[in-house]
């Protein structure tokens, strides 16, 4: 039987898992450092298909994982610390132990960058977010603030401004790395203003977002500033590490595909947000992962 290993339990791994089992291959998940991906850091999911009522983050990835094991998947309760794609079979080594396969496919996912703060890790989820398209609705009619300066931060203030009351993005320079057209929209939106070369210092509030403090970084002054959320827009990493030398990256790190997953290596394909610099949601991750496990078992029929 062709054998498989997926690299990375998020949406899209685990959904290349169930299409990978239900065509007859014999599937290995490597879990990763953390089972399951960003979603498990989403308090409730209300854009994911098929649930009239919102669910929760990890109960999401749960169901996936759930039918994965219905369907015979194999899981790998660890992260991956190597590979070696240059010789057959493929290798991805887990600590101690190598496993060997017939194709992998890569959906290892990409790590949001956070200002690295206690009050922020304490209040994720409780007016903490990363991501507006997820968490948008549950702010509307407040005022809140976007941190960052770049494409990413500016496309989640002018999403916000269809549901909040007032945004405000702080920027530590005096003018943004954003596109021009994206800056355009963003300055002629009534709703968004700027607050500019300032940093966030500290999140304020117990159980729920206050405001923030913050420090203005030409005069020095560091003051409060109230809003009912925040949103830290400053960018993601792709989790690629130990694919360096073994795969195409891109300038940013993500993995370089054609023909939508096929990577630089035959037989290895990528998946989800370690692609996807763009949409990075989770039904857009399941789709992907969907396409790879398809494209995988087209590759192991045809050298079968």
């Amino acid at each position: 039987m062709a054998s498989l290993i997926i690299v990375g339990s998020g949406p899209a791994g685990l959904t290349a898992a169930i299409y990978a089992a239900r065509g007859g291959i014999q599937t290995k998940v490597v879990e990763g450092a953390a089972p399951g991906g960003q979603l498990m850091l989403a308090s409730e999911v209300e854009n994911y298909p098929g649930f009239s009522q919102p669910i929760m983050g990890p109960d999401l990835i749960n169901l996936f994982r759930k039918q994965a094991e219905r369907l015979g998947v194999e899981f790998i309760s660890s992260e991956a610390t190597g590979v070696d794609f240059t010789e057959r079979p493929l290798r991805v080594k887990v600590r101690n132990n190598t496993y060997e396969a017939d194709s992998v496919i890569v959906a290892t996912g990409a790590s949001h960058r956070w200002l690295g703060l206690e009050s922020e890790q304490r209040l994720r989820g409780r007016g903490v977010s990363s991501c507006a398209t997820c968490d948008g609705y549950f702010f509307k009619n407040k005022d809140v603030v976007v941190v960052g300066g770049g494409d990413t931060a500016l496309e989640e203030a002018i999403f916000l401004s269809k549901i909040a009351n007032e945004i405000t993005i702080i920027h530590r320079r005096n003018k943004l790395r954003a596109s021009k057209i994206i800056q355009e929209r963003a300055f002629k939106n009534r709703k968004i203003k700027f607050l500019w070369n300032s940093v966030v210092e500290e999140i304020l509030g117990d159980m729920q977002v206050k405001g923030v403090k913050l420090k203005d970084l030409k005069a020095g002054r560091v003051y409060e500033y109230r809003c009912g959320g925040v949103f830290v827009a400053i960018g993601h990493t792709p989790n690629t590490e130990i694919f360096r030398g073994q795969l195409e990256l891109d300038e940013a790190g993500y993995v370089k595909t054609r023909n939508r997953t096929e990577t630089s290596r035959d037989g290895v394909f990528a998946a989800g947000d370690v692609v996807d610099r763009t949409y990075r949601q989770a039904v857009t991750a399941a789709g992907s992962g969907c396409e790879a496990a398809m494209d995988a078992i087209r590759y192991l029929e045809s050298r079968d």
